[in-house]
Formats: structure tokens, sequence, C-alpha cells
């Protein structure tokens, strides 16, 4: 089976850290047997416009590859660009995160963007063949009128070769990590997002120091994927404090080196720590971050995670995928296809119910 991936994440020789949950997911398609194309939108060099110029190339390597599906592996305009484009075969669409939740922490300019690209994940989720999300609250901001027969909840997977224990002090050496400290890893990116709430971590990090706890808090920010094991293996506890996420690698990646976890109640970290001793969920509050870090740094050592994580190794989401590609084609296959490229009223009410739902789920 030939698969055309189109992306706007995906690691380059400018920009080797963007995207490398996609590159992850298409090795292990390829590891799987599948034939897989990418098709990079490059919006890093050639901004929005890269989004409306992409008919002419998606048709020649369309032409081209011949694939079986076309999957486009982040929604927003880029999504609702590539199912308008092809008609002649099936179309699925991975939603991710912002995609679908928005940006409530960014300035007025870049929300309103944000809104722009919610609208055109939903024209996409309607058009698409197969719909993908990464976790149950994705599935939940979409509309009623998605039909849920085609929606598949599949998360990201791992490399459990590359995300795996390693010894703590050797890593912590190679990083030049003071070994007196307790060492508190924050999942940053390199544009600073704010829906990470980096703030929130710094603070419940000055508070647990109040306590006696002597942290220290470092960003996970513009280090290659080869090199993130050694941060994760050389830290004491990884704290997630963000708004929204949709399944966040990074816990997954921690959880696969037996690193322990303190999270807000976010995308899908709770099912992913449920049952794992010494991983804690915390209110989005300073101090009770600060106690769940403290308990982290009493209890001292690895968590028993590892084990977990093999049902979401890349070989077996692969395989999850390859069985929803055949799924499908076979359906595209047994029934006439309709062009869904309207705008139409029913969809303007999905659009209102998504931000009355965000305002909801936001303001928990």
């Amino acid at each position: 089976m030939r698969i055309l991936a189109v992306t706007n994440f995906y690691p380059t020789i400018k920009h080797p850290t963007s995207g490398t949950f996609v590159e992850q997911q298409v090795l292990g398609l390829r590891c799987s047997g599948l034939d897989v194309d990418v098709m990079l939108i490059d919006r890093y060099e050639r901004g929005m416009r890269s989004y409306f110029t992409i008919g002419a190339e998606l048709r020649r390597r369309i032409e081209q590859f011949q694939p079986d599906v076309v999957h486009v592996m982040y929604g927003g305009v880029m999504a609702e660009r590539v199912t308008r484009v092809v008609e002649d075969r099936p179309t699925v669409v991975s939603f991710c995160g912002s995609d679908l939740l928005g940006e409530l922490l960014s300035g007025p300019t870049r929300r309103i963007a944000s809104e722009c690209g919610i609208f055109a994940s939903l024209i996409a989720a309607r058009r698409a063949d197969g719909v993908i999300v990464k976790s149950r609250n994705l599935e939940e901001a979409l509309p009623a009128t998605v039909v849920r027969s085609k929606v598949r909840i599949i998360p990201n997977g791992i490399d459990l070769k590359r995300f795996r224990p390693i010894n703590q002090t050797d890593c912590r050496n190679k990083l030049e990590w003071d070994p007196s400290r307790f060492h508190v890893l924050f999942p940053a990116n390199v544009g600073g997002d704010p829906r990470k709430r980096l703030y929130l971590a710094q603070a419940a990090v000055d508070k647990a120091n109040q306590s006696g706890l002597n942290a220290e808090l470092h960003q996970l920010r513009g280090v290659s994927h080869e090199e993130v094991p050694i941060w994760l293996n050389a830290s004491g506890v990884v704290l997630l404090t963000s708004l929204h996420e949709g399944s966040p690698n990074i816990i997954k990646e921690a959880l696969a080196c037996n690193v322990p976890v303190v999270s807000v109640d976010v995308g899908d970290v709770r099912e992913r720590i449920d049952g794992i001793e010494g991983c804690h969920l915390a209110l989005p509050d300073s101090d009770d971050l600060a106690t769940k870090l403290s308990l982290v740094a009493t209890r001292k050592g690895r968590v028993a995670g590892r084990a977990k994580m093999q049902a979401l190794s890349l070989e077996q989401t692969a395989l999850h995928l390859g069985s929803f590609y055949r799924e499908v084609v076979e359906a595209y296959q047994s029934r006439d296809t309709e062009s869904c490229t309207m705008i139409n009223p029913g969809l303007l009410a999905d659009f209102c119910s998504s931000i009355l739902a965000r305002r909801k789920h936001f303001s928990r």
C-alpha cells in the first residue's frame, strides 16, 4: 500500500527539531512494509502562502506516486486545502492539538489565525474519508456532525529502542548537571509557545525550593531528537503545565525511560500515568505542583512506566494505522464519493459549538 504523507512539520537542515514526531511515525510505517512518500509544506520558509499554492505540486506528486491514501498529518488550512484538491482517492487527516483546540494564550493576531485554522479543520474533518485524533479530548472537540465511524484515536508511537532507561549519573555528567540538585525537565519548544505555561512551571519550582527542595528547572528547547533520551534520563522528573495538549510525546518518552511525571490533567496524560506509582496529576496551581514535585523527590528513583508503553511503540502504532488505511480504502471503494466543498449553515453551527465547548473546557 502506498501512502502520501502531507505535513507542515518535518525535520529539515534549517529546522532539525521540527516535526520529529511525524518523522518517527513515517519511519514506523515504512518499517511495517508500507510505501510512504512525504510532501513537506514548508511554512517556515514560505509562510501561510505555502498552503494556497500546493494544488499543482500535490497533483504532480499524486500523479507520480499514485498513492492509495493521502494522509494529511496535521489539521488547519493545510488539511482543508488538501481535502479540497484530492477528489479521486481517499484522504485521512490527523488532528494533533491546537488544530482543534486553538491557542487561547497567544496574542490577538495569532488567536484570530488560530480560530481560522480551527474552522478549516472542521471543513477538512467533514470532507476526509478517515479522521485520526491523538487523544479522547480531541475526539470530543470534533462536532457531532463528523461521523464517528470514520474517527479513530491513535496516539503517536514512540521509538522504544531510542527511549529507554540509561544510567542517570552518566547522563548528568554528559550535560554537566550538578549531581546535588533535583533536576526538573520542562518540555518547552523553540517558539516559546505560551500554552506551555512556563511561568507556572517556574513558579512551582520556586515554591518547592522555598520548602527546601533544591530543584533546578531545565527547558527542553532546541535539543536534537537523538539527545532527548539523555536529557530525560538525567532528570528527576518531567513537569508538564500546558493549558491544552493532545497526546504529548514527551510524557510517553519519559515513561519509556522510567522517568517520573508530574502534570496537570491535560490531553491523555491521566490515561498514560494511570496506575504508575511515583507519577502524579496536579492542579494548575504552583502550590499543588510544588507539593507533587516534592513527593517525587522524596520517593527518589525511577518508575515502572516502560511496560505500559509497549502498546505505543512505533511498530504497534504502524499496525493500527495500516489497518485503518485498509478500512478507509475499502469504504471508499464501496460507495459513490461525493465532494463536500461548500460551507453550509451546519458547519457554521459546528464552529460556534466548538468555541463554546473550548471555553467551557478551559474554564474548569
